[in-house]
């Protein structure tokens, strides 16, 4: 099936979406859920030939993404469930004001209509959006990378099951076939059957989606996250967040890419990280991380100086940017000129500094005492998330069912003329 026409046939679904009341969706979602764990054999096997295809072809810490388990299949389940818990959002009046003339004027949440996804190779990322934008009353249009499209498949095949149980149209669920970037172009300029485009993806992919769409497009988040170690920070804390911060999935989008470490604590800092990050990790068997020094740092450590483009990049490996700064203000003014807007993060002791960075520091989260990976709509209460925007215009942060809802005036009269 081309590219159109599973659009035409999710906006054919639309209305059936909409028209779906808070229990038809929540059975929706309960049978979607059940029918990922009855289909994990299947997903599973299409996951080991995704596997095989992409190894030699994309980085150990990029199979990690690629990579499902029996474990992570429960998981993506129990976050449709976790969806299927949330109150609806469709249908909620926002305002309500009556005139003095008697109309009343409802501001009333409504479904976007068609949601089209571009992803890459994170093949959770299909149950979630399904359950989102499904449970906000909308249709959805998937398209992953290549090296995820067996699994998608198998994940979507299990997911339309769930809907047919529910009496709803397995439309409002399409996954795209063709994984060339020709789809993604047919995506981006789907004037007239796409209502929202969602990349979540490289710089690459949400740079061309902001470039090129014709359709309405929310700018999801690119990583380049920043730990600010502070004069007054507690040094063991630090050291703790940031492990977590750039260790834990330094793959994913909220993992840190630069510490930033004010110069008051860098000569005794500095060593201790470089022996928790690189030496201690190594002896424990673990992936070292490389720290790529500015001339500051690397005047106290030894390490790779960085380059003119690593405090610019997001590496989702075990690679560190660190930079050594004159206080809050100059961490800021550096995050300001580097940050992708997605997550930052301040230690320190001192509230009134805290205070200080948390204003002027302009990202989608701001963390004091506490790592970068928590921005996740799960952590955030949000049942899972559609991605994590980082543009400033109707959704911010990580992104749940109010941020797929649009609204409308309900206007009801008594016969009013104007």
């Amino acid at each position: 099936m081309t590219t159109l026409e599973i659009l035409r046939r999710a906006k054919g679904a639309k209305g059936a979406m909409a028209l779906a009341g808070p229990d038809v969706k929540n059975g929706a979602l309960a049978a979607m859920a059940n029918a990922l764990e009855e289909n994990a054999a299947a997903i599973l096997e299409a996951n080991a030939l995704d596997l095989e295809a992409a190894k030699g072809t994309i980085s150990d810490v990029m199979l990690d993404r690629l990579v499902l388990s029996p474990e992570r299949i429960r998981g993506m389940a129990d976050g449709v469930r976790e969806v299927e818990a949330l109150a609806d959002p469709v249908g909620l009046v926002l305002r309500r004001e009556v005139r003095p003339n008697g109309l009343v004027i409802e501001k009333t949440s409504v479904p976007m209509g068609v949601v089209a996804i571009i992803y890459e190779s994170r093949p959770n990322v299909t149950s979630d959006a399904a359950a989102l934008a499904l449970k906000a009353g909308s249709a959805c249009v998937l398209r992953c990378g290549k090296e995820a499209h067996r699994s998608a498949a198998a994940i979507v095949a299990a997911l339309r099951q769930g809907l047919t149980t529910a009496g709803l149209p397995q439309d409002a669920l399409g996954l795209v076939e063709d994984t060339s970037r020709q789809s993604a172009n047919e995506l981006m300029t789907a004037s007239g059957l796409v209502d929202l485009l969602i990349p979540r993806g490289g710089a690459g992919l949400i740079r061309a989606c902001v470039d090129n769409a014709t359709v309405p497009v929310i700018e999801t988040g690119t990583g380049i996250c920043h730990v600010y170690v502070d004069k007054d920070a507690d040094l063991d804390m630090a050291l703790t967040i940031i492990e977590n911060a750039k260790c834990s999935r330094p793959s994913v989008c909220n993992a840190a890419e630069v510490c930033l470490v004010h110069e008051a604590v860098a000569e005794t800092f500095l060593p201790r990280l470089r022996e928790r990050l690189v030496d201690a990790r190594a002896a424990r068997g673990l992936p070292p991380v490389e720290l790529r020094l500015d001339e500051k740092a690397a005047s106290i450590i030894p390490g790779t100086l960085a380059g003119p483009d690593d405090f610019d990049t997001e590496f989702l490996d075990y690679i560190l940017g660190v930079k050594v700064v004159d206080g809050a203000d100059s961490a800021a003014a550096h995050i300001a000129a580097h940050s992708t807007g997605h997550s930052e993060a301040i230690v320190t002791t001192n509230k009134d500094t805290a205070h200080r960075f948390t204003t002027l520091v302009d990202s989608a989260a701001v963390y004091w005492n506490a790592s970068t990976r928590f921005t996740d709509g799960g952590v955030f209460g949000l049942g899972c998330e559609m991605g994590i925007s980082t543009q400033r215009l109707h959704a911010r942060g990580p992104m749940g069912l109010a941020e797929l809802c649009t609204y409308k005036y309900v206007v009801r009269g008594t016969g009013q003329v104007r």
